[in-house]
């Protein structure tokens, strides 16, 4: 394969950017991440040099992943910053062997999280003629056939899916989720996804792609339509947005509405409901990204399964440790809610860390403490793994980054919070998830390593062509063109 990807080798393997998920404003990178971004590239520079390979090719070998966590913490440590860090020896810059041991791994890996944009969907009859959704991303300048004024999102549909998380990542399992929407402007639908799954099938073993049931109870048909994604779609849990609704508003899981969805997701035998926490989607409905209402309805239901997405994080928030009940927003909302109930750790709610753990890379003190607390009041076996990609591309780096973070001896014994052995991020990484999703994580690993997919992805990476790039939005005016352009559905 020749490289056509970045040749001049300018873009780093961690991705640390202003992308958001088109569910909040993109945020400036502070100071100490514009210095680590330049440290790592000049760093990969003359590594490359001593280790007498060209840039491209240095910063795509495990050396080069070290390199770039390195400089990050070269640069955290200079500015006080020493709550978390990347536990990489100095040496696997350019040691291999050592590089490897660190960002190279072997666990089953389950993204709870992923999403990609149907380039045919009947989403676009709700775009205006003029609009281009998605246009600002990388790869959506690519050259295309035809008159179809939104042809180049075809660069940004299935294929790319799949080649950015099964081949680009060590992601095993996947599942498609949903962006809050009404049922004429999904930007994916049921029937695309289901699409994608049979796609992703023919290729491995058919145990690589799951599929959410997208519901909003406080929206009309969406309850009724629940029956139908079960019976005819196999649905593996359901996907609902506290904060999402008629005009702006959104509804409480604890609610009438709320425990009406409960009742009938429960009835129909599908019983883990994932709720988008944190993040919030607008000023009418801020109360309901808090997470007040998980606590009371995981106690009235101890049969459900409750995933909090994101598990409540409000981007660019400042965590720490839960003390004295905690503050009124983010992480800690969930913590309270817990304990307030009786919810003790390792029972029947899940966090999960799609965009949190992303955008926590960016600042290794309120990742120590998120870590630390999702660990403790949660617990080692109820944080799930998920990345929200393809927003931030391909989640190889989010998975090299957490491979090697840990929170630092001093922040743990002050805390109370658990190591992040080796064990605990490989039930982090997917035997968690197994659980609620009722998987044989043996039984689909025994699948999947002599499946279609697993020997593609062997003899893709004799000569991997990663991008490194970023899909979501990285400026506020791309977030606000996103919102119209798109229907504001992602």
């Amino acid at each position: 394969m020749t490289d056509l990807l970045d040749p001049d080798g300018l873009r780093l393997p961690i991705k640390i950017d202003t992308t958001s998920n088109g569910e909040f404003v993109p945020i400036p990178l502070a100071k100490e991440n514009r210095l680590a971004n330049r440290l790592a590239l000049e760093s990969a520079t003359s590594n490359a040099r001593r280790t007498s390979k060209s840039r491209r090719d240095f910063l795509r070998s495990s050396c080069g992943v070290a390199t770039t966590l390195l400089a990050m913490n070269q640069v955290n440590a200079a500015a006080g910053k020493q709550g978390g860090f990347f536990d990489v020896a100095t040496d696997a810059a350019f040691d291999t062997q050592l590089a490897a041991a660190a960002v190279d791994g072997d666990e089953f890996i389950f993204d709870v999280q992923g999403h990609y944009v149907d380039p045919n969907g009947s989403w676009l009859e709700q775009v205006p003629e003029f609009a281009k959704p998605f246009s600002f991303a990388p790869k959506a300048n690519c050259e295309v056939d035809g008159d179809d004024p939104h042809a180049y999102l075809a660069c940004l549909g299935r294929d790319e899916f799949i080649k950015d998380v099964f081949l680009d990542s060590d992601t095993d399992v996947m599942v498609l989720s949903f962006v809050p929407s009404t049922p004429d402007a999904e930007p994916v639908t049921i029937e695309a996804a289901a699409a994608t799954q049979e796609i992703v099938d023919e290729l491995g073993s058919g145990q690589r792609l799951l599929l959410h049931g997208r519901v909003n109870p406080n929206q009309p048909e969406d309850l009724e339509r629940m029956d139908e994604l079960v019976e005819r779609w196999g649905i593996s849990a359901w996907k609902t947005y506290t904060q999402f609704g008629p005009g702006g508003k959104g509804y409480y899981l604890s609610d009438d509405i709320g425990l009406e969805f409960i009742e009938k997701a429960r009835n129909l035998g599908v019983k883990v409901i994932c709720i988008h926490k944190g993040l919030p989607l607008g000023a009418n409905s801020y109360e309901h990204s808090k997470c007040d209402d998980i606590g009371v309805v995981a106690r009235q239901f101890p049969d459900m399964s409750f995933i909090v997405y994101h598990s409540g994080y409000v981007a660019g928030r400042s965590e720490r440790a839960f003390e004295g009940g905690g503050s009124d927003d983010g992480v800690d909302t969930l913590v309270r809610s817990l304990v307030d109930n009786g919810i003790r750790p390792n029972s029947n709610v899940y966090a999960e860390l799609g965009s949190t753990w992303r955008y926590l890379i960016r600042e290794v003190d309120d990742t120590a403490h998120v870590m630390g607390k999702l660990l403790k009041y949660c617990g080692t076996s109820n944080v799930l793994w998920g990345t929200d990609s393809l927003w931030y591309g391909s989640p190889q780096d989010q998975i090299q980054a957490f491979r090697t973070f840990q929170i630092a001896p001093e922040l743990r014994e002050a805390h109370g919070y658990p190591e992040i052995t080796d064990q605990v991020r490989r039930q982090i990484f997917g035997l968690n998830a197994t659980v609620p999703y009722r998987l044989s994580a043996s039984d689909v690993a025994a699948a999947t390593r002599r499946d279609a997919l697993q020997a593609k992805r062997d003899n893709y990476r004799n000569n991997p062509n990663p991008h490194f790039q970023t899909y979501g939005p990285r400026t506020r005016r791309q977030f606000i063109n996103l919102l119209r352009n798109s229907g504001g559905a992602a």
